[in-house]
Parts: C-alpha cells; sequence; structure tokens
C-alpha cells in the first residue's frame, strides 16, 4: 500500500485524455462552489464510490459462491481444520442469481458512467438489482443460520463463504442506498441528470475492477498449484498484492514460486496505478471543491458581518464620483485593494483550515479502521486467545504494510474480514499520507530549516533575520517560502517526457508567433506615428501589450504551485481588457448570496464567475484612446466585486487561466474590429474611385 510515485504520469495521461474527449469541465461547472458540498458529494463522489465498491461487492459475491457455507468441525478440532458440509442445490442456484443481477446492476451503472446507457433507464437497474443481491443473500443468510439443521451430537461452524456473502450483502445494500440518494437530488434539480465524471475518474473504476479480477484470477491459479483451498489463497493473494506478508501461507512448489515472479510484479503495478489514481484523480480534485467551497463560506461569513456595521458596509460600498472628498477619505482603487487583500486573507485561512480538517478526518477515519479492525480481529481469533492489546499490535503492523508474521489470522471469520479491511485500508491510508504532507510533513520540514539556519548552519543572513523570518512564516506574515526538497519537502514533479517535450513544442511555436505579432505591432505603430495617424499609433500599441501580456501568462500556465498575481498587477490586466479600477462602472458592493434565476437556482455568472471578456473589451477603451466607431461604454455592463461570487479570486480555476483567456478573447476582438474598419475602408475608395470614373465618361 506504499505510494509508487505514479501521480505524476497519471495526471499527465489524464489531462491528455479530457483535453482530447473534450471533458474539461465535466465534473462541475465553475460555479459549483456556490451549491452546499453535500450535493458534490451526491453528484460525484457518491457514483464514484459506488462504481468502485461495486466491483468489489461482486467478488465477495464470488467468494461466498467459491465453497461451502458450513463446516462439520471433529471432535476436539477447530473450525478452521472442519470438513465441509455441502449446501443445497438451491441455496447454490440462488446465490447465483444474486451474483448475475449485480453484475447486471455494475454494467448499467458502467453504461451509464459511459454515457451509453440514459440515467432515466440505468439507475433504476442498477439500484434494483444491487438491492435485490442484497437482500436474497441476507435471506440465504438467515436461512443458513436458523433453517439448516445438522445432525444432533455433531459441532457446527460457518465457513468463510459465508461471511464473504454478509459482507457481499453489505457492500450492496450501501452502494444501492448511496445511489438512491443520487437519483433523489438529481430529481430533485440540483444537479443535472447525468454524472459529472470524467474519463480519469472512471478509469479509477475499472483500475479496482482489474485488480480485484487480478487477485481472484490469481487466487483461481494458485490454489490448483499449492493445492490450497480457494478463499486461502485469495487471503494468500490479498496480503501478498498489498505487501503485508503475513507469512502464514508461502509457495512450497518450483511452478507455484515461478509464477510468483510475475504475478507479484504485475499485482503490484495495478495497485500502484489505484493508488496513483486515488491520489491524483480524485484526491485532489476532492481538495480543490472542498478549498473552493470554505472559501465561499467564510467569504460569505465575512460579508454577513461587514454588512452589520456601517464602517464596514461603506468597505463594501463602491466610491462614486460624486463622492465628497476628505482628508481621510479613500480613493475607489484603494477600497477596491483592501477588498482585493481581504479576499486573499479569506483564501488563505480558508486553505489552512482545509488542510488541517481534511487531516482530522483522514486520520480520525485511519483510528477508526485501526480500533474497530483490531476488535473483530480480537473478537474473531479467540481460538488463538489474543488479547486486544496483541490485535492492536497486528492491526498496526499489517496498516503499515510491515508484517512481521508473528501474528496472523486463522480463522474463518478473520480471513475474509482482513481482505475486506486490508482493501478498506487502501483509500484510507493513500489520502492520509497526501494530508499529512500538506501539514506535518511541511510542518517538520520547516521546522527542520529553521533549526538548521538558527543553530549550525546560519547561512548568509545571519542568526536574527533567519529568526524573524520564521515569526513571519508562523504568524503567516510576508511572502511565502518555497518547500525544502527531498523527503520533508513537496517539490514539483516532472512531467512525462511525452507531454514535457509536446508542451516544449507547443510554447517554441507560440513563442515564434507571438514574437512576429509583437514586431509586426511595433512596426504598423512607428509607421502610423510617422504619417501622424494618432489612431493608428495607439490601437497597435494596444495591439502590442496584449500580445506581450499573453505571452508572459502563457509562462505562468500550469505553475506548481499556481501562480497568484498582486493587486497592481491584476489592474493592469483589468485595464487591458477594458475595466478601470479607478471607476465604480464595473463595481458594486460584495453581495452575501449571488443574484437567482425565476426557478431559485443560481443565476449564470458571465465566463467562470466574472465579467465577460467579450462586454469588458467592447464596453471601454480606455487603455487605447480611439478603438473603432463603437468604442464608447457599454450600457450592459456586469458589476462584481472582489469580495463578491463573480470575482475572478473564486472558484477552482487558476488565474494565469483566468487572465490568458480574457487577453486572448480581448485580443480576438480589436483584431476583428481593424478588420472590419480595414474592409469598410476598402469598400469606400472602392465606390469612390467607381464614382470618379463614371463622372469621367459622362464628361
Amino acid at each position: 500500500m506504499n505510494d509508487p510515485g505514479l501521480d505524476a504520469p497519471i495526471n499527465d495521461n489524464a489531462r491528455k485524455v479530457e483535453n482530447e474527449g473534450g471533458e474539461e469541465g465535466n465534473e462541475g461547472t465553475d460555479q459549483a462552489f456556490l451549491n452546499p458540498s453535500r450535493w458534490w458529494f451526491a453528484s460525484t463522489a457518491f457514483p464514484l464510490i459506488a462504481g468502485t465498491l461495486g466491483p468489489m461487492a461482486s467478488a465477495f459475491n464470488v467468494c461466498a459462491l467459491a465453497e461451502h457455507w458450513r463446516v462439520n468441525i471433529p471432535p476436539g478440532g477447530v473450525e478452521e481444520h472442519g470438513i465441509d458440509v455441502p449446501d443445497p442445490p438451491w441455496l447454490l442456484a440462488v446465490n447465483a442469481v444474486s451474483l448475475i443481477l449485480a453484475v447486471f446492476a455494475n454494467i448499467a451503472l458502467l453504461f451509464n458512467m459511459a454515457k451509453r446507457l440514459p440515467f432515466r433507464i440505468a439507475q433504476p437497474i442498477t439500484i434494483a438489482g444491487w438491492y435485490a443481491s442484497s437482500f436474497i443473500l441476507i435471506g440465504l443468510l438467515g436461512a443458513v443460520t436458523t433453517g439448516l439443521k445438522l445432525p444432533e451430537g455433531e459441532s457446527r461452524a460457518l465457513n468463510q463463504a459465508f461471511y464473504y456473502a454478509i459482507m457481499a450483502a453489505a457492500l450492496y445494500f450501501i452502494i444501492a442506498t448511496l445511489m438512491v440518494i443520487t437519483v433523489w437530488g438529481a430529481h430533485r434539480g440540483h444537479y443535472p441528470k447525468q454524472f459529472e465524471l470524467t474519463t480519469s475518474q472512471r478509469t479509477l473504476m475499472l483500475q479496482t475492477l482489474s485488480f480485484l479480477v487480478y487477485l481472484l484470477g490469481g487466487a483461481g491459479v494458485f490454489c490448483r498449484v499449492e493445492q490450497w483451498a480457494y478463499l486461502d489463497a485469495v487471503y494468500w493473494a490479498d496480503y501478498t498484492l498489498l505487501t503485508v506478508g503475513t507469512g502464514d501461507y508461502a509457495p512450497k512448489t518450483h511452478l507455484g514460486r515461478g509464477l510468483f515472479f510475475p504475478f507479484a510484479f504485475g499485482g503490484i503495478v495495478i495497485l500502484g496505478l489505484v493508488v496513483g489514481s486515488i491520489r491524483s484523480l480524485v484526491l485532489e480534485r476532492g481538495k480543490k471543491k472542498l478549498g473552493a467551497r470554505m472559501v465561499e463560506k467564510k467569504r460569505e461569513a465575512i460579508i454577513k458581518r461587514f454588512s452589520k456595521g456601517k464602517n464596514g458596509k461603506a468597505k463594501l460600498t463602491p466610491i462614486g464620483r460624486d463622492h465628497k472628498v476628505t482628508d481621510d477619505s479613500k480613493s475607489e482603487k484603494e477600497r477596491r485593494k483592501e477588498e482585493f487583500h481581504l479576499m486573499r486573507t479569506i483564501q488563505d485561512r480558508a486553505a489552512t483550515e482545509r488542510k488541517w480538517m481534511s487531516l482530522c478526518i483522514s486520520g480520525g477515519a485511519w483510528f477508526i479502521l485501526w480500533f474497530i479492525g483490531a476488535l473483530v480481529f480480537f473478537k474473531a481469533e479467540r481460538n488463538q486467545d489474543w488479547t486486544y492489546f496483541q490485535s492492536l499490535y497486528f492491526a498496526y503492523v499489517s496498516l503499515l504494510t510491515i508484517g512481521f508474521g508473528d501474528f496472523h489470522p486463522d480463522s474463518n471469520s478473520g480471513k475474509p474480514f482482513f481482505v475486506f479491511w486490508s482493501l478498506l485500508a487502501i483509500p484510507t491510508l493513500t489520502i492520509l499520507i497526501s494530508n499529512m504532507g500538506d501539514t506535518v510533513v511541511k510542518f517538520i520540514s520547516d521546522a527542520t530549516l529553521y533549526l538548521g539556519e538558527i543553530t549550525v548552519l546560519p547561512g548568509q543572513d545571519g542568526f536574527r533575520p533567519n529568526l524573524q523570518r520564521a515569526y513571519n512564516k508562523a504568524f503567516n506574515r510576508g511572502p511565502p517560502e518555497e518547500d525544502a526538497p527531498g523527503m520533508l519537502g513537496e517539490v514539483a514533479k516532472p512531467e512525462s517526457g511525452e507531454l514535457e517535450a509536446q508542451r516544449k513544442h507547443v510554447k517554441v511555436g507560440q513563442d515564434f508567433l507571438a514574437k512576429q505579432f509583437e514586431d509586426e505591432e511595433r512596426g504598423a505603430e512607428k509607421r502610423d506615428a510617422l504619417k501622424g495617424d494618432i489612431i493608428g499609433r495607439d490601437v497597435h500599441h494596444y495591439h502590442y501589450l496584449l500580445v506581450r501580456e499573453i505571452r508572459d501568462v502563457q509562462k505562468d500556465i500550469g505553475a506548481t504551485p499556481a501562480k497568484k498575481y498582486s493587486y497592481d498587477q491584476w489592474a493592469w490586466f483589468l485595464r487591458l481588457i477594458g475595466e478601470d479600477e479607478n471607476s465604480t462602472d464595473y463595481h458594486r458592493a460584495a453581495q452575501e448570496q449571488p443574484d437567482r434565476d425565476a426557478d431559485g437556482h443560481f443565476a449564470p455568472l458571465q465566463n467562470a464567475q466574472s465579467p465577460s471578456a467579450e462586454e469588458a473589451a467592447g464596453s471601454s477603451s480606455k487603455s487605447s484612446s480611439t478603438r473603432g466607431e463603437d468604442g464608447g461604454q457599454d450600457k450592459s455592463k456586469t458589476q462584481w466585486s472582489w469580495l463578491g461570487a463573480r470575482s475572478p479570486l473564486m472558484g477552482e480555476s487558476d488565474e494565469a487561466g483566468w487572465v490568458l483567456e480574457r487577453l486572448s478573447v480581448t485580443l480576438e476582438r480589436e483584431l476583428k474590429k481593424e478588420r472590419d474598419q480595414q474592409r469598410r475602408a476598402s469598400g469606400d475608395n472602392i465606390q469612390e474611385g467607381e464614382g470618379v470614373g463614371g463622372g469621367g465618361e459622362k464628361r
């Protein structure tokens, strides 16, 4: 269960597949942060969980069919060495029906996620199939424990297959209930009646299915080669592929040991893909959504608190041109700058809270898995006289994949539970380690660096500057510092060679074209200046500025960590797209809740919760004194606030992408306007020439 470091190539391939398939936005719109987090769980997390646990439940159902459910315990023996009692044919038939129904339910869900089957058809099949399988297994479990009696004088026990049936029934019921919640939310109109899963997230489900098929198939091979019971082989394959190694089973034959080499390697690779997908495709994107939602909650709380006081309300209200200026009054730009920095503070605090809350939740889940697992092993392994402390010790050693081998489960209930418990530990431990990297590991990294700077490695600045930097870092003062490389620090992982080469090739081409366009605009600017054409000079200078900034912003795309611009940089970008931070034309007081439409839903935010680039570019020509006949103010202006829902600092998109999109649309509009003007001028010249020619013929 160790992280193999496959998350970087998985991320690269996921982005490539999603870009080629046009699924970049399938996870949800940029205003998804306005909706409560529970609806994101219902629309995205629940289907993903169901699609992952569904194959696991079916795998346990297969195990429930593989062996008989009861054993006869010989005198003086234990249940582990019991003699199988054949099950009635009807029990096997009904058990097989439950598996078939569950398989159809899984297929319907996967087809729905792949958009091959409509939501209204697939979901009833999925939910009904899983519920039916669960109730069928529950009925069989009750019949075996109460209705089927053994002859008197014989001691009976339940085999491993019986406990696999219990886990399969429980999983079927849980995931069917999750899908009921998903369908209910879609029916209420909280999200579309389709799954907001990307190709990469659906790939995680296929990887999980592949791992389970590989595990069950490998167990089938080794049970024949090593003459093991099939469910014992499943138990061995599980702790082998998860690199636990309890040591109670091991290949003894030459053929078994020879097959072990490719089996272990292939299984660990598949497991690595699953772990990497959980970390990169689920965890990282879940962090973005959770972080955006926490920023929104804090934003609403700040606005609510400010709105109650007169002074606070004034800070959120734009300062108009008719505002009475006093010595202590602030300009509109200064007020907007305070809004901007307040929004930055909200972002920083929300990010810190999100990190520690995620650590507490994942840590709590891991401790529950540890303590509850130990309790189950303590009860299951009563024949071995385990104490609860010994069970805690065994569970801890297994969770960390150490596997000393001094303790291992022997009971018919302990082995199936170990398989289920260890599979649950994969996502739990992966998420915990990732969250520790954001908090505990980072703290250790910073503490190690600061300790070295103030003791044996003071550096060039000396003791006092380093101590001051440590104080500023501890209390969030001053600019952030880079993490240390190596084990104690997180650094940006290199991209795969193919993707990196493609990006370099594209970047070289973009730089060449941008540089060529810049030179053309500069040359046109100089020619117009020599002609005395001030309007043409300003237009070409404006084009040059747009292209230059586009080329600079492109360098910030995909930066790790994401690029954050200062207020002065934002003011410059906004001015280029047609807005002026000194003017109130596009400004409004921040609202606690954004506007809603007639149905009560949030009104659509202009192109990623901000003023649209088209409106911004067309509504103001302040950056260029004359940019065409329609360069005046547009009456259809979208007003916004740095603390509002339309702020470019809100949502999940990075700032560089927001700026690049607006600058590009603005440049495209300006070039189109220039082409239209040239065509009109050419048409006027042609008509004038025809008029002159016609007059000459008359003369």
